[in-house]
């Protein structure tokens, strides 16, 4: 058993599914933050256990030429990227690998490779951001959390954020600090300004600031507004109220202070409307290629009726409804359900129907009255399919399913539950939503097994 505290030398050999490095010293599993593939380091032990240990890199013995120098001043505080020390090619080959072999290992498969979509860019991708708010010294700030804690992070400028989403958060909390408004304490439950909520709609140019609060109101409302009409773009400004204690962001209750509540963006050739709690890949133009894969891969007729469990506010539906007979989306979000039905409307699509419900319990009770879709699209949160899920997929009998996912390990799971009764994997691909981030996407796609 190794030694806390203890100097060693190891060689990191692969990454976890968080992207650490892995070396195996005297027989035990060695995690290591910050390490790239095939470089051999000084480390020092931090925590020990019988078959495992987490390290700390002391000194680089030999450098990989993978190695780069981070240009995010905070990446080693802030917990929102993870491969700032590491050039993009590498990320690229460690996200393909990862989805490969989590397929193999769990869901039984022998792929040699999985094909990787990469993204053009690694900078100003993404159009969504909540920063959490916090004080220090009577002093309100925002940024993001230290990795694995809920100490925020103090970074004035976030790279993978357009420069207009940094200016948002700093004009909010200019306002917060020149007005006295409390920054939210998670201990305490005390102070009133929780989270800043940012997204930004990447064709439309438009922007929705959401602030979450401990209460029912701000201060000064009037005064914000003037300040944020400043920042080309500033479309609408919400209230979300969240007095509940713990970790969830959003609550229950939205009230629009300006503009209409919402913002507008196209996405596949379509216009869609976002509410604060509306899905929408935060990655647009990867979001689009990976839509767009998925479609293909349905390969979908003017006679198809298809499912889509997990639709959000309808993107991958109304997309589908180009080439189908006939669409049926399902989405557990009351709001995102209505954001959907509008969406269809305003991009006069009429062979779309959206239902508010839970995915395994909303497709059995379709099942039940008689729907059999002849393609099911399922992009599920991280957890995977619950089995109320897969049991409806079984008994709904389609001929293709097209498999979305932001979880390699739950998508590897389902793929073998889904095997069991009677599908087989035709093709998988990986795809990069999340650059300098541990997170990758991928798609599958299942068939019917040929008796």
């Amino acid at each position: 058993m190794l030694q806390k505290n203890e100097i060693y030398e190891a060689v990191v050999t692969d990454y976890t599914a968080e992207g650490q490095g892995v070396a195996h010293v005297e027989g035990c599993a060695v995690f290591l933050p910050n390490a790239i593939a095939g470089e051999r380091y000084k480390i020092r032990i931090e925590k020990a256990q019988k078959t495992w240990a987490a390290g700390k890199i002391v000194e680089v013995l030999e450098k990989s030429p993978h190695r780069v120098n981070r240009e995010c001043p905070v990446a080693k505080l802030c917990g929102g990227c993870d491969f700032w020390h590491m050039d993009y090619e590498e990320e690229s080959r460690l996200k393909a690998e990862r989805v490969r072999q989590t397929l193999n290992r769990i869901g039984g498969e022998n792929l040699t490779e999985v094909p990787f979509l990469a993204a053009p860019t690694c900078y100003g991708y993404r159009n969504k951001a909540q920063y959490p708010v916090a004080s220090k010294k009577g002093r309100a700030y925002a940024g993001f959390f230290r990795a694995g804690t809920h100490q925020v992070v103090e970074n004035d400028r976030c790279l993978i954020l357009p420069q207009e989403t940094d200016r948002v958060k700093d004009t909010v909390i200019d306002y917060v600090n020149q007005y006295r408004i409390s920054a939210y304490d998670e201990e305490t439950h005390k102070g009133l300004l929780r989270h800043i909520y940012v997204r930004r709609g990447v064709i439309s140019g438009e922007i929705l600031v959401c602030l979450v609060v401990n209460g029912k109101k701000l201060p000064h409302i009037p005064e914000l507004i003037e300040k944020l009409k400043k920042i080309p773009g500033f479309t609408t400004l919400v209230l979300a109220v969240n007095t509940r204690p713990g970790n969830a962001i959003l609550g229950n209750e939205f009230i629009t202070l300006y503009g209409p509540g919402y913002i507008e963006d196209t996405l596949c050739g379509l216009k869609f409307r976002l509410s604060p709690r509306s899905f929408y890949q935060v990655n647009h133009h990867q979001a689009q290629r990976l839509y767009e894969a998925a479609i293909s891969q349905a390969e979908i007729t003017k006679d198809d009726l298809v499912l889509d469990l997990y639709c959000g506010v309808g993107t991958i539906t109304l997309a589908m409804a180009k080439a189908a007979g006939k669409v049926i989306g399902v989405e557990v979000i009351e709001q995102a359900v209505e954001d959907a039905k509008d969406n269809a409307k305003r991009n006069g699509i009429e062979n779309a129907e959206f239902f508010c419900g839970d995915a395994g319990k909303a497709a059995l009770e379709l099942e039940e009255a008689g729907i059999k879709p002849d393609v099911i699209v399922v992009d599920p949160p991280r957890k995977g399919l619950n089995a109320d899920t897969i049991e409806a997929l079984y008994r709904m009998d389609p001929r293709r399913i097209v498999y979305v996912s932001c979880d390699p390990a739950t998508l590897a799971r389902d793929v073998a539950l889904l095997k069991e009764r009677g599908y087989v994997l035709k093709n998988a691909m990986a795809a990069d939503l999340f650059p300098r981030c541990a997170h990758v996407e991928s798609i599958v796609t299942l068939i019917k097994e040929e008796k």
